[in-house]
């Protein structure tokens, strides 16, 4: 869906499946400082909006996702996975509870699969599910914004910020009251702090084969105190009797050069050269308006901790985000 403020002055569309927001509007770094301040807003209204109501519905989310939410509090925010049989990744919710309403926004275009699969779940259970895309939007304020959230909006409170779930008809007048808020920020912002965060986004720092271990989603998304939802085989197996086969790292890259990049750029050992073996990709590369650039990449788990890579002819140095 293509957001209106994207008639915002300076404002440039983004791209691939972000397409439909501003990737910034005019000058990047200051919006960048901007939210790591504490101030502005990030239009995120094109990432799917999900509900589910009905008297059942926590205990029956309880089943299918990864995360403990049977007795989720209302008003409590958090983080859970649907996983394959196998134990892949295949959804990831960003959920809240209401007291009458389970609030989830998800990926830009992976509401309908994520539907229909829960759909095919419900059998005797009372709920019902909705999507809800085309009347909400998701708007996102940093940590420490002290901007007054709109009467009606849904809250999902975090530690590094707050998303809002507004509808949709008011967005525009959200974006207009700026004194309140503070500038719109693009999303190029909010993803170079989401990197300097280390924090995993579906899509971009997952394949076909990532399990919840290689990205650090134990504990945030993933309760290993609960049983019975698919891929809990594998989730148990490899906390208790193995390691992931591989590991999220972040990089600081090298700042001389022009280009970042791309997602899915091969990684190699740096004293291998050119010709070297394969041993990872940069998921998400960004420029940071103090760290310069940075990325997130996933590697072999027996990378060396202290070793140098390079990103085609680009240097990289990494730290551990999730231990080998």
């Amino acid at each position: 869906m293509k957001s209106p403020l994207l008639s915002l002055p300076g404002a440039v569309p983004a791209e691939g499946v972000d397409e439909g927001v501003a990737a910034h509007y005019g000058d990047l770094f200051r919006e960048q400082r901007a939210l790591a301040d504490g101030t502005g807003f990030v239009d995120l209204s094109h990432r799917g909006v999900v509900a589910v109501t009905g008297s059942d519905r926590l205990s029956w989310l309880h089943l299918l996702l990864t995360q403990h939410v049977s007795d989720l509090p209302a008003g409590q925010a958090t983080e859970a996975l649907i996983l394959s049989a196998n134990g892949h990744v295949e959804h990831a919710l960003y959920l809240v509870d209401d007291g009458t309403t389970t609030w989830a926004h998800v990926e830009p275009g992976t509401q309908d699969a994520l539907i229909a699969y829960l759909e095919s779940m419900k059998f005797f259970y009372r709920v019902e599910v909705a999507d809800r895309t085309a009347d909400l939007a998701v708007v996102h304020l940093p940590a420490g914004s002290i901007a007054e959230v709109p009467e009606g909006a849904v809250v999902r409170e975090t530690s590094y910020g707050r998303d809002l779930l507004l509808p949709r008809a008011d967005l525009e007048a959200f974006a207009r009251d700026a004194e309140k808020h503070g500038p719109a920020v693009g999303l190029l912002g909010y993803e170079a702090l989401r990197v300097e965060q280390h924090r995993p986004r579906l899509g971009f720092e997952t394949d076909h084969r990532t399990i919840p271990h290689e990205l650090g989603w134990i504990g945030s998304a993933v309760h290993l105190q609960k049983g019975c939802y698919r891929g809990q085989e594998t989730v148990a197996r490899v906390q208790n009797l193995g390691k992931p086969p591989r590991r999220l790292v972040f990089l600081h890259l090298d700042g001389s050069e022009v280009h970042l990049p791309p997602h899915g750029t091969e990684l190699r050992l740096a004293d291998e050269g050119a010709e070297g073996r394969k041993i990872g990709f940069i998921t998400t590369s960004v420029r940071h308006h103090e760290l310069g650039p940075i990325a997130l990449a996933l590697v072999k788990r027996n990378v060396p901790l202290d070793a140098r890579l390079t990103a085609d002819a680009t240097a990289a140095a990494q730290e551990v985000v999730v231990e080998p």
